[in-house]
């Protein structure tokens, strides 16, 4: 806790602020922090975007009690501070603070950062900068924590690579007690022996140590046999998501050409009803929470979903327990499923469809008919709905005016099946620009341009004739933005640390993200965009992520391109092997053989 009033610089600051609850920790299950004995790794985790956002995600969740558990180190939090904050440490002189024991972040053993999202990077300089440590990994000293960052980001690594120590790449849960081992074992040596042998663990990237080898993607091949929370921190303040959330299972088996998340996540590994079970009704217990989110890339192919509602459903009704799926199918099984669910029926369905023809569907291998629309629309209004999400995105690599057209036509077709089951019918349609992503299929195409972004965008927008419809689509200079630094390589670390310089923070923010800015600092480093953005790249181009191996190969990767152009669909991968390069590589059910 804070000292006593009137001895704590830090209380004037927290007082000066709004959300002060955001910095003072103490939330319930954040636990105890462990004794002050040296020889335990302290690991601060920061999340580059506000406490609200960062509590959300459930991976730091894992990670946070994951290392507490492990005997020879411990776990603490920070989030990137929102700018009045960031003001007020500025001007009072005052380090950034980890929640749990209010240490500063300079003090502790490792920095852990995750890499979700693009926009977010600059963010990672603001903790950097407010913690007192060295933007570049090179001028680092013996007293600096070591930078580890992970997630998605990490097998695209090279805009931050200048900026971080070692890159996670893969499933945490494997190695993060390895590399803790690791520095545990070597505490007292040098910065440099660390990071070495840091270098020599399968899954992790040293910038600044030549690995000879690709680096392999590392991942749990057994959920029931890997960690798990049965505890989760509570926030004291209201966040995007404030929910239990178990993960269900990892890894998709569905294709879609446009998703890294579904290619760099693979194989499919489920967490058995059992586990699941046994997660749910510990945390139930031990948080309060009243609702339960099932995550994955697609919790309606949980294997395991009946039997667990099944189980819950008396439980989930006597104690007025909502359970949440993030995700639905477009078909009617999945609203059948939803409908089952009776505590989700006040809100709405959310459904993506991602493209307005069954062209452009078969292109991107999303795998829905317009039957499969058709009949999810007349189940969801059919079962008392009255709101339905739509999601669309514009730019896919072979898009046509038809395509966009389309939109409209499902758009009309939901208003049209809604009236006949005497529903309200509102539809709320999300547009946002495809942004091609490494270890896909699409890594080597070009992104729309954001001028024919901006107009295709209004086009959509200005011909929805129904009052029923309403549409948002995401602004075309953010993903621009977005693409530049989704394929870039550690030439833009100068533009990142630039950009932070005059300003930059929080770019996934609309009132915060300044385009002009980005621009002028691309201008003057002498960096064009358009090249990392909107350029299209050879097949036989050495890209800057090809050192990272994903475990799917360059060879399916070019298949499946070509079948995109082909509008050719490719089977869910349950239904047997379509040997992306992972079978023979794992024991994982399904992919040890092919």
């Amino acid at each position: 806790m804070l000292s006593e009033r009137g001895t704590d610089p830090r209380r004037s600051i927290l007082a000066s602020v709004k959300r002060p609850s955001r910095y003072t920790g103490g939330e319930w299950g954040s636990g105890p922090v462990k004794s002050s004995d040296s020889d335990l790794v302290r690991v601060c985790y920061a999340f580059p975007d506000v406490y609200e956002v960062g509590m959300s995600y459930v991976g730091y969740q894992i990670l946070y009690g994951l290392t507490k558990s492990l005997p020879y180190a411990d776990a603490e939090r920070v989030y990137t501070p929102w700018p009045d904050m960031e003001e007020a440490l500025r001007s009072s002189g005052t380090k950034l603070w980890a929640l749990e024991s209010r240490r500063p972040v300079s003090d502790f053993d490792v920095l852990a950062v995750t890499l979700q999202y693009e926009l977010s990077y600059t963010n990672i300089l603001t903790i950097l900068d407010l913690a007192d440590i060295p933007f570049r990994s090179e001028n680092r000293g013996e007293g600096d924590p070591i930078v580890i960052a992970g997630g998605p980001g990490a097998l695209a690594p090279e805009p931050m690579a200048p900026f971080i120590d070692a890159f996670c790449v893969g499933d945490g849960e494997v190695l993060v007690p390895e590399v803790l081992s690791t520095i545990h074992g070597l505490k007292g040596k040098s910065r440099t022996e660390i990071i070495t042998a840091l270098s020599k663990i399968q899954g992790v990237y040293v910038p600044l140590m030549k690995q000879d080898k690709p680096v392999r993607r590392r991942i749990v091949e057994d959920l029931d046999s890997a960690f798990y929370n049965t505890e989760m921190i509570v926030p004291n303040t209201g966040i995007v998501h404030d929910r239990i959330a178990v993960q269900v299972f990892k890894g998709c088996t569905r294709g879609c050409r446009f998703c890294q998340a579904g290619m760099i996540d693979r194989p499919v590994r489920e967490r058995s009803a059992a586990s699941v079970a046994n997660q749910i009704e510990k945390l139930l217990e031990n948080t309060g929470w009243e609702e339960v989110g099932l995550l994955s890339l697609a919790t309606c192919d949980w294997s395991q979903m009946g039997e667990i509602l099944k189980r819950f459903e008396p439980m989930l009704k006597n104690n007025q327990i909502k359970l949440s799926l993030p995700s639905l199918r477009v078909d009617a099984f999945s609203v059948n499923l939803a409908a089952e669910l009776e505590s989700i029926r006040k809100g709405g369905l959310t459904f993506a469809p991602e493209a307005g023809t069954q062209r452009l569907r078969n292109v991107i291998n999303k795998g829905v008919s317009n039957e499969d629309i058709e009949s999810a629309l007349e189940a969801t209004f059919s079962h008392g709905w009255d709101r339905v999400k739509l999601y669309f995105m514009m730019g896919l690599p072979t898009e046509k005016d038809e395509d966009l057209a389309g939109i409209h036509e499902i758009c009309n077709m939901a208003v049209s099946i809604a009236k006949k089951h005497k529903r309200r019918g509102d539809i709320n349609v999300s547009l946002a620009g495809f942004v091609p992503k490494a270890h896909t299929p699409f890594q080597w195409e070009p992104q729309l341009d954001r001028f024919t972004m901006k107009e295709r965008g209004r086009w959509v927008k200005n011909n929805i004739k129904n009052r029923k419809v309403t549409l948002s689509y995401h602004e075309p200079e953010q993903t621009y933005i977005e693409g530049v630094f989704a394929r870039g390589d550690s030439k833009l670390a100068d533009a990142i640390e630039e950009a932070w310089k005059r300003g930059e923070r929080f770019d996934g923010w609309s009132e915060f993200f300044n385009f002009e800015r980005w621009m002028e600092v691309f201008n003057d480093l002498g960096i064009d965009p358009d090249t990392y953005a909107c350029r299209g790249r050879a097949q036989d181009e050495t890209l800057p992520w090809d050192h990272i191996d994903s475990g799917v190969s360059k060879f399916y990767l070019i298949k499946e391109r070509q079948k995109a152009l082909g509008n050719e669909l490719t089977p869910d991968c349950r239904e047997g092997c379509n040997f992306c390069g992972w079978q023979g590589r794992t024991a994982v059910e399904g992919c040890s053989n092919g």
